[in-house]
């Protein structure tokens, strides 16, 4: 029963990013050439969104589902990784013309060729694990 509430909360989202055409594949080459506002409105409405929530976490310290306080720790220093980690995804994103929640949407959608997105996903954070302590951290 727990985990039915997940999975309606990824069916809704599931609903929402389809009917705001966020999975997309003509609305995210929209953004990388600067044509239309449509997925930065949606990314900036996220941010927002994220930034007000954590925002009312902190101020009303607020708890989990399991009444423990919820604790939001800050990033650690270092720039290379979030510049090197960030053109990664942007370069992958843009190759592909999804991000990584949307490819079970397109999945479920009947998009099956996206399997080979997922894939290649899977590899990318394989390949991750293997090289992770040899990045800049």
């Amino acid at each position: 029963m727990n985990l039915l509430k997940y999975l309606l909360v990824g069916f809704l989202f599931g609903i929402v990013l389809t009917k705001t055409e966020a999975v997309s594949w003509y609305r995210i080459y929209e953004m990388f050439h600067f044509q239309s506002f449509h997925m930065y409105g949606i990314i900036g409405t996220a941010i927002a969104t994220g930034l007000f929530g954590i925002q009312i976490i902190k101020r009303k310290k607020l708890k989990d589902i399991d009444g423990m306080p919820i604790e939001i720790l800050d990033k650690e220093k270092g720039n290379a990784r979030y510049w090197i980690g960030g053109i990664l995804f942007g370069l992958g994103w843009a190759l592909v013309g999804s991000c990584p929640g949307p490819i079970f949407i397109l999945l479920g959608a009947g998009f099956y060729n996206v399997a080979f997105v997922l894939l290649g996903a899977l590899f990318g954070t394989f390949l991750y694990g293997l090289f992770k302590d040899k990045l800049p951290h």
